[in-house]
């Protein structure tokens, strides 16, 4: 396929977080097919060694290391020139009720979610500005505009991301710069795996897990509302197009909701309190 090129007339670039797995390998392969040069990230080298042999640059990054991210953008715009699009997917789930997760897991929840994408942000805006070019992809979640039991610390990092996401893409808008949120629904990726083991004890420090949220924890073990196992999950190619389109557009919306799950979930929102309340009790009764 032929190279796509920005208005400079050179071929596209793309930096893009948390390739190991999911949606940030299948989001690299997307960028990829359409002829941009693609910067794949993960902590670890290994888990993005397919995508190197697939055509991907390689880069090591961990979102929590400023070192890091200067680091990996500095490379990307010596050697490019210039970053056309930055997709900050890297992130995982902490999940248990807000009492049972301490306040260092919350910290390590935000340093992933929220100070993660602010890193990189701050690092690719100078050059986006100086071009007078370039989107921003923040990936979120449904979560990101509703919060549910047992996902109070999650939906505040992805609340986080989304709010600062509006306030910049109004503050960049006169640059040439769009800024985009990504809301996903469940997708079928190791997404509910590793949010289990955060919830989980015996797997993960700093869980103190308290008798009188036995029923959160059945709930989150039986009926699997998170994650890649819950009902309506999408393939994560579907979410890593959602990415591209936005990232191509000329005029991308503010945010986009991959999947029925996801454009039906993000109508909570507008309901009232009182009734959330109630359907949150049904669920915890159907699955006591």
């Amino acid at each position: 396929m032929p190279s796509e090129t920005d208005r400079r007339g050179v071929q596209k670039t793309a930096l893009i977080t948390g390739c190991s797995s999911g949606i940030g390998r299948a989001a690299a392969h997307a960028f990829l097919d359409e002829g941009w040069t693609v910067y794949a990230t993960a902590r670890n080298p290994a888990d993005v060694e397919a995508l190197g042999e697939a055509g991907c640059e390689l880069a090591t990054l961990d979102v929590t290391d400023q070192d890091d991210v200067d680091r990996v953008v500095d490379r990307v715009l010596d050697e490019e020139g210039a970053i056309d699009a930055l997709i900050n997917n890297a992130g995982y789930g902490q999940f248990g009720p807000v009492e049972d997760v301490t306040t260092d897991r919350v910290r390590d929840q935000f340093d992933v979610n929220v100070y993660g994408p602010h890193r990189l942000i701050r690092a690719v805006l100078p050059a986006m500005r100086r071009e007078r070019d370039g989107t921003i992809v923040n990936v979120s979640s449904v979560a990101g505009r509703v919060s549910m039991p047992g996902g109070g610390v999650y939906s505040g990092s992805k609340f986080a991301l989304e709010a600062m996401s509006d306030a910049l893409r109004n503050e960049v808008a006169d640059l040439g710069i769009d800024v985009v949120v990504v809301e996903p629904g469940p997708v079928k990726t190791n997404f509910s795996k590793r949010a289990e083991r955060e919830a989980d004890p015996d797997e993960r420090e700093g869980i103190d897990r308290t008798d009188a949220y036995d029923e959160f924890y059945a709930m989150f073990e039986d009926a699997k509302l998170i994650g890649g196992d819950g009902p309506g999950a999408v393939e994560p190619e579907l979410v890593a197009d959602a990415i591209y389109d936005a990232a191509s557009a000329t005029q991308p919306p503010a945010r986009v909701q991959p999947g029925t799950v996801a454009r039906v979930g993000v109508l909570a929102r507008f309901l009232p309190d009182a009734l959330l309340d109630k359907a949150y009790g049904v669920v915890r009764n159907f699955t006591s």
